[in-house]
């Protein structure tokens, strides 16, 4: 794999469709047009050719051809658009005739994307973000990755960054300038003032909620005794028959996961096997053994058991599915009261759970900020503190130097290969 080379992959959804985009990037992309249609159109001017095979000559279709110079276009390099009808056959002939064009070859998962970060079209936040926005599947997901792409946490970095520098500055103007006392107490003064607010910004934003937890969902976890009313609270919360419903004991022997979203927010419902302390089958203890890993995995927990004797978790929310049959109510006036069945208290349950939700997740107007990111501002956050406390001017220049390194890390001023093929190798090859 070459940047040198020139790319070309189906851009757009599978066929057949509509239309399909195939796009071509790099040094030859414009000379791959001129063999298909036989001339070069105007630069970002849609314009109708007929595409003919270079090899035999046939006639491959009739398409809008779309050409974007470097380094103004989505990956920094000569790019072209061919948006051809939609149908299997089109879209494969068009490919194998791309491929016999010398320098020309299929592109690799995400290596248009890995392209435009390496030509400076977006930085690795904003690539991580646009990954999220192919993955988004509820609303509160695609806002959020939509704040990623749009640049405004890699802004922030560059205002950190600014200050960085002006502090470093400072610094080094101690180490090989000033003998004057007073000076070096107003410069300390003002480094270790700023060290603390930018410190004290990261961790603000370290408090946020991970952007897993958005990404992947959050596990809300039915437990209680066998014939609790679990896996019909299941069904009504997925609205859909997802679980079995029996009055057998035992019914339910594994852990089901149900993903869902509410206004929204995207919900993993998990449905547990009964839980009881005698139990003669060893398939349905198995099921209750995974019910209470369950439970130590869950972001919140629906008890439908005896009240208090659930699991210890810090988000319990305790239920009573019985809302309907008043004589068999378990529960005190403190918990929800549903019925599975009629529908009764689902709407408030569903209140409560989102309630609870939101301040799980990172806010939707916010940064959504990864594992990846929270480690870098760790270590930039980290330094910063250092220096503010240090004495020695050596040691705040390079702990700045560290804060430095650690939120250009942040942006992909300093990345690694693998880094880079983890990440762009989880994008689809159009992308």
């Amino acid at each position: 794999m070459s940047a040198a080379d020139t790319i070309f992959a189906l851009s757009s959804g599978a066929p057949p469709a509509a239309i399909a985009i195939i796009r071509i990037s790099g040094p030859s992309a414009f000379a791959a047009v001129q063999l298909l249609a036989g001339r070069i159109p105007a630069a970002r001017r849609p314009s109708l050719a007929k595409l003919y095979d270079p090899i035999d000559h046939a006639l491959l279709d009739e398409a809008l051809l779309l050409l974007f110079p470097a380094p103004n276009s989505a990956t920094g390099e000569d790019l072209a658009e061919l948006h051809l009808h939609g149908g299997r056959a089109v879209v494969r002939a068009v490919e194998r005739a791309l491929a016999a064009i010398p320098r020309l070859r299929p592109a690799q998962a995400g290596e248009f994307t890995r392209r435009a970060f390496l030509n400076g079209r977006m930085d690795l936040n904003e690539a991580e973000g646009l990954s999220d926005l192919l993955l988004a599947e509820t609303e509160h997901q695609r806002r959020a990755a939509a704040n990623m792409i749009g640049g405004g946490f890699s802004r922030a970095i560059g205002g950190w960054r600014e200050e960085l520098l002006h502090i470093s500055a400072l610094t080094e103007a101690e180490l090989d300038l000033s003998d004057e006392d007073d000076v070096a107490d107003q410069n300390t003064n003002v480094i270790c003032d700023a060290c603390n607010r930018l410190a004290e910004e990261i961790h603000q934003l370290l408090q946020q909620p991970q952007a897993e937890k958005l990404r992947d969902g959050l596990r809300i976890v039915l437990g209680g005794p066998p014939n609790s009313g679990k896996s019909t609270l299941l069904n009504a919360l997925a609205a859909r028959e997802a679980a079995i419903v029996s009055d057998i004991a035992g019914t339910t022997r594994d852990v089901i996961e149900v993903p869902i979203s509410i206004e929204g927010i995207p919900l993993i419902l998990t449905d547990t096997a009964g839980i009881r302390n005698e139990c003669g089958d060893p398939v349905e203890a198995m099921g209750i053994a995974r019910a209470r890993g369950a439970f130590a995995g869950a972001d919140m927990i629906l008890w439908l058991g005896p009240q208090g004797e659930g699991p210890n978790h810090p988000a319990v929310i305790e239920v009573d599915t019985k809302s309907d049959l008043a004589a068999d109510r378990i529960k005190s006036g403190d918990a929800l009261w549903v019925s599975g069945k009629t529908g009764a208290g689902l709407a408030a349950m569903v209140a409560e759970i989102l309630h609870r939700a939101r301040g799980m997740l990172p806010p939707a107007d916010g940064f959504a900020v990864n594992a990846r990111q929270r480690g870098w501002l760790t270590e930039a956050a980290g330094a910063l503190r250092l220096a503010s406390a240090a004495d020695d001017w050596l040691i705040i220049a390079e702990q700045l130097r560290l804060a430095r390194l650690a939120l250009d890390a942040l942006t992909g001023r300093a990345h690694t290969e693998d880094l880079l093929d983890t990440l762009f190798g989880t994008f689809c090859v159009g992308k």
